[in-house]
């Protein structure tokens, strides 16, 4: 069975920054393609980051591109999410997610991901 737990999470200031992790198990990581999600209260659930199998296609949203940094260390069954210059509008729950399709460009549509972890928040102070 193929669990996804992310951590890293917390509250820090505008212009700070947090690493978010996530720890696949179950298969190993090189089985997906990997995206982060994020939650803020009152909407939609929206894309942030996804990188695929072998680490050749990154893609990021506009919002987030520049700032964040998604990466992969298959060795370790960890993605990860650096997130830099954070600000308030970035506030929500993250969600890491597993895709079995193992593409050659990434995809930033949530339904075509497989797996989901419970989340980690993440909250921005003006």
């Amino acid at each position: 069975q193929v669990q996804l737990v992310e951590s890293g999470g917390g509250l820090v200031q505008a212009g700070g920054s947090l690493r978010l992790s996530c720890v696949v198990s179950g298969r190993t990581l090189t089985s997906y393609d990997m995206g982060w999600f994020r939650q803020a209260p009152g909407k939609e659930r929206e894309f942030v980051a996804a990188i695929n199998w072998r680490g050749t296609s990154i893609y990021y949203s506009d919002s987030v591109k520049g700032r964040f940094t998604i990466s992969r260390d298959n060795a370790e069954n960890t993605v990860y999410l650096q997130m830099n210059s954070l600000k308030p509008e970035d506030t929500a729950v993250y969600y890491c997610a597993a895709s079995t399709r193992r593409t050659a460009v990434v995809s930033a549509t949530s339904r075509l991901y497989d797996y989901w972890g419970q989340g980690t928040q993440v909250t921005v102070s003006s």
